[in-house]
């Protein structure tokens, strides 16, 4: 559920860890148990690859060649075969983007504590800076998978090669390998606040949910029924989440999908000079003489590149060519994921919970049930 495009529910894994999902003042108060991890990521894991589809098709609506890539240039009606073509390009990475999500547990165990048990710190304090410092590193170490992942999805799989869409991808990097941090500070800036938004909805929507039927007096508090609000209340406050963040979230993409070009990755003229009928050319096709007048232009940009764009430049980029509409591409694709993979993500978490649990031969108590 949490970050969307690094993983629907690792994200909202790591960050169960640190927050936990039962009471508290503002929901914040048990962290998971041991014995939980096993069950929370392997429901991450199995939800992240049935919704990755959708990331694809994410990814190649806001990218700046869906144009030319996944439109007819003549009618400019989408090209379905082509846009629908390897939505499982780059899944490998969903597998690199598992790791972050012990991070958040151990900040949680790192929380300082006084003689008598006592926390040295207040427990909404420690929760949202544990929280925001684990995000920080979390997406440090997730950076180089979005990077790889973004850019696989992008590889055009009707061009001959038969190599697989990550190795293209990662053959890109072997120069400049730096490049996958692009885009760090706006995967951090996506996360961050939408994970500040998610909670504290989901929590409230919960607990509205469980007064609403307590009041009606058709509360049966059974698992099935705590399962299907902490659903539909994750789905609803995960859906307003990536629906708000879809702006970062575009600029992003721009971002990371650009992270792999540059003079290495530009096609090399032929080292053999040109016959022309009158004259010599040069190995771009051009007369000596306008070889010449180029000469310094072209050593100038060889010695200073073109800065990359910031966020900022590329948002205002996106506004003058699309306008504000371009900044939530794709945002109705991240609601519906985010939506489904919150059910879903919790569905098989609790299974695998009790089931565990069951296996270690403990008896969950009422207040252990979400």
């Amino acid at each position: 559920m949490g970050s969307p495009d690094g993983g629907v529910s690792l994200s909202f894994f790591a960050a169960a860890h640190v927050i936990g999902l039962h009471g508290g003042t503002c929901g914040f108060e048990v962290a998971l148990p041991e014995k939980e991890d096993t069950a929370g990521a392997a429901a991450a894991f199995t939800v992240d690859l049935l919704v990755y589809p959708l990331d694809t098709l994410k990814t190649r609506i806001q990218s700046p060649e869906y144009k030319r890539l996944f439109t007819d240039a003549t009618t400019q009606a989408v090209n379905k075969r082509a846009l629908f073509r390897g939505l499982y390009q780059g899944v490998g990475s969903v597998i690199i983007a598992t790791l972050p999500s012990c991070i958040k547990a151990a900040l949680e165990k790192a929380n300082p504590h006084l003689s008598g048990g006592q926390l040295l710190l207040p427990q909404p304090l420690i929760h949202s800076a544990s929280s925001s410092v684990a995000e920080l590193v979390s997406c440090a170490i997730l950076t180089p998978a979005e990077v790889i992942k973004q850019n696989a999805q992008m590889v055009d799989s009707t061009n001959g090669d038969k190599t697989n869409a990550t190795v293209q991808t990662l053959r890109k990097f072997r120069s400049n390998p730096l490049a996958l941090w692009r885009g760090y500070t706006a995967l951090a800036g996506r996360n961050l606040p939408f994970t500040a938004l998610q909670f504290p909805i989901f929590e409230r929507l919960k607990e509205s949910i469980k007064r609403h039927r307590d009041d009606k007096g058709i509360r049966t508090n059974t698992l099935l029924e705590s399962g299907l609000i902490t659903a539909a209340s994750a789905g609803t406050a995960g859906s307003f989440a990536a629906v708000v963040t879809t702006p970062v979230d575009v600029v992003k993409t721009r971002i990371m999908l650009g992270a792999g070009d540059g003079p290495a990755n530009e096609p090399k003229p032929s080292s053999e000079p040109k016959k022309a009928a009158d004259g010599i050319v040069d190995a771009m096709g051009k007369s000596a003489q306008a070889g010449k007048e180029g000469l310094k232009n072209a050593a100038q940009s060889v010695t200073k590149p073109a800065p990359r764009k910031g966020s900022i430049a590329i948002a205002k980029e996106i506004i003058r060519e699309q306008g504000v509409k371009g900044l939530f591409r794709g945002g109705a694709l991240r609601a519906v994921w985010t939506m489904i993979g919150s059910g879903l993500y919790l569905g098989v978490y609790e299974a695998g919970r009790i089931q565990l649990a069951k296996r270690h031969g403990q008896k969950l108590e009422e207040k252990d049930i979400l």
